[in-house]
């Protein structure tokens, strides 16, 4: 099942796909980690640790399951969530209605961020990666944006260490995951897509490679989920 399109298309494919799959995507999100996936992003706000009255930006927001989270730290502060894909954010606004003036969503594109330079204090990003066409410019633009001091945390999957773990990944992520995505989201095309699209990212230590290059600083990750996934973290000095 050949799901991956060309470098060339995928810009357009990805758009398309998340535009899809945007009114179930939080109900296929929660049953395929089995919740997990929230206790993630929290890890991922607690390694950032937004200042009171800053600025964070969560990039390839979707529904913005961060800014509820980066808009608690934040106390006053503004949680910006930016995606490519509209029909993602409007299916995440009721996410945010209740925050006021504490966060906001704006469209856009992660290789083009909307923003001046240095003016977030934190970034965030979750299993947004392997869905750009340049992972490369990607950390780059994110490190344009954040100020000098500023941090950063990425969430990505990744394969698991252990031969038998990673075999059962492989199995659930590439066999079982497309038909939850068939029965609770209706579409089955978008959830294959989705392992295939795993299986062709760069492993843990090639992204800490990559983020360094773009000139993220003391760049370090761990592995949750039984090494299903990765939160890497750097700084901007």
């Amino acid at each position: 099942m050949a799901s991956l399109p060309s470098p060339e298309a995928k810009a357009a494919y990805v758009e398309q796909m998340f535009a899809r799959i945007a009114s179930g995507y939080d109900r296929v999100n929660r049953v395929m980690t089995f919740g997990l996936d929230q206790g993630w992003r929290r890890r991922v706000v607690e390694l950032v640790a937004p200042p009171v009255g800053g600025r964070a930006l969560d990039v390839g927001s979707g529904t913005g399951d961060f800014l509820p989270e980066l808009a608690a730290w934040l106390d006053g502060g503004l949680a910006v969530g930016v995606d490519m894909t509209l029909p993602m954010l409007q299916a995440g606004l009721s996410k945010i209605a209740g925050l006021g003036e504490q966060a906001a969503f704006v469209r856009g594109d992660a290789l083009r961020l909307p923003f001046p330079d240095a003016c977030f204090d934190v970034i965030t990003t979750g299993f947004v990666m392997r869905n750009v066409v340049d992972i490369s410019q990607a950390f780059a633009e994110m490190y344009r944006v954040t100020r000098p001091g500023g941090v950063m945390a990425c969430l990505e999957v990744a394969r698991p260490r252990y031969a038998l773990v990673r075999l059962g990944h492989q199995i659930y992520f590439e066999q079982v995951v497309p038909w939850i995505g068939q029965l609770l989201g209706g579409d089955r095309r978008a959830y294959t897509y989705l392992p295939q699209s795993a299986r062709a990212f760069p492993p843990p230590d090639t992204l800490a490679a990559l983020m360094h290059d773009a000139g993220w600083q003391f760049v370090s990750y761990r592995h949750y989920g039984l090494g299903a996934v990765a939160i890497h973290v750097g700084a901007k000095r």
